[in-house]
């Protein structure tokens, strides 16, 4: 039985594991966490809508169910030539290698002075003893927004952004506070969010204007102080609470392994997954796959690095593996599923919201929504732990 090392345990990681032992490969998941952070349904933590638990899955329940094998343990670096990863605590080899090890984050001067719903999980914990402590006072102002990467626009998280600002904003209105506060919503990009097409741009325009945030969009961000933001051309916006989400790059550890990195410092992958490499200084033998964020993408120029998309890649890389040990010639790709989709949470509604190359829609959705991105949560743990049947594609 083949021996296949999957490295990193978010979206990507874990959709390989389950797939690849369903393919009877002997699997091995090593991840830095002994959880599954839910990172869609995080955004409710800020608010007190749901707790930290509730966004976490124990890996180890996953390991049951799926019967993979599974080490916690922080990954070093990945020596393509030895076919070996180097840990914390100990050191790997596999006969195939599947990279999900997230991306890094782009380094902004001050950047300890903010906090992000899409980094370290425990974040989320410490934004919302900051939003209690400002409910607590009576009044505050609240910054929120996030970064872009000139070399990678693939790898920009917005929506969780507009999300939590929203949600904020509900959270503030139904305390009877919300007057109390000023919200403000910034990005460097002149149009942010406008990978998700014209028609999505003019609703958030709407949005913003209706909940009453203010905007700062089209300046470079120079840095960020302990109670203020400060950009190009001297603007300043005042902050109490700073949220940001910083653009992805490359990982650390792949600044320390043999992988072939684009400009940004992700790993080349051709469309099936697979690892570009020079067979000529690393032999016949490099069977290494990279998924989800920490993969440089091809596609559109709208193209965007999602939960959907990164479990897309697993499943097909399990597949492609199986191929390769059966001498198949099928292989299956990621291009011709990129899309944009989600359900963008506002707290008492949602907008769902999709892009691809022929459309691209953004619908309101009353309460429904709210309760649509609530199940959906629900749906992906129960599904998950083999606990209700998955519905194929979802």
């Amino acid at each position: 039985m083949k021996k296949v090392l999957v490295l990193g345990g978010g979206f990507a990681g874990v959709e390989a594991a389950i797939y690849l032992k369903k393919y009877n490969y002997d699997v091995t998941l090593i991840s830095d966490r002994d959880y599954l952070y839910i990172y869609p349904t995080s955004i409710w933590v800020p608010t007190s809508e749901c707790s930290f638990e509730d966004v976490c899955m124990p890996l180890a329940d996953l390991q049951k169910v799926h019967n993979f094998n599974l080490i916690i343990d922080s990954v070093e670096s990945i020596k393509a030539k030895e076919q070996k990863v180097y840990c914390k605590n100990s050191t790997y080899d596999f006969e195939y290698l599947v990279v999900a090890m997230g991306s890094g984050k782009m380094k902004h001067k001050g950047g300890e002075n903010t906090l992000t719903i899409c980094g370290h999980p425990t974040q989320s914990i410490d934004i919302k003893k900051r939003l209690d402590e400002l409910i607590a006072k009576g009044e505050g102002k609240i910054a929120m927004g996030f970064g872009g990467n000139p070399k990678d626009s693939s790898n920009v998280r917005g929506g969780p952004a507009f999300e939590v600002i929203f949600n904020v904003h509900h959270k503030l209105k139904k305390l009877g506070i919300r007057d109390k506060f000023e919200l403000t919503f910034f990005a460097p990009m002149s149009e942010p969010g406008a990978r998700m097409g014209k028609q999505a741009l003019k609703m958030m325009d709407m949005f913003f204007n209706r909940l009453n945030i203010k905007r700062q969009f089209g300046k470079k961000i120079v840095e960020f102080k302990q109670s203020s933001i400060e950009f190009e051309d001297g603007i300043s916006i005042e902050s109490d609470l700073t949220m940001f989400i910083a653009a992805g790059d490359g990982h650390d550890v792949f600044a320390n392994s043999d992988l072939p990195l684009n400009e940004t410092g992700l790993i080349k992958i051709n469309d099936y997954c697979e690892v570009e490499h020079d067979y000529d200084t690393i032999g016949e033998n490099f069977k290494i796959f990279a998924i989800g964020d920490c993969a440089a993408i091809d596609g559109p120029d709208w193209k965007a690095k999602q939960g959907h998309i990164a479990e897309v890649m697993a499943r097909n890389t399990a597949f492609n593996i199986n191929s390769i040990e059966n001498n198949l010639d099928e292989r299956k790709g990621y291009m011709g599923h990129l899309n944009i989709l989600c359900v963008m949470d506002s707290g008492d509604g949602a907008a769902f919201v999709y892009r691809d190359n022929k459309r691209g829609l953004m619908i309101p959705m009353p309460i429904v929504g709210h309760w649509l991105k609530k199940g959906w949560g629900w749906y992906y743990k129960n599904s998950k732990l083999g606990k209700i049947p998955r519905i194929p594609g979802l």
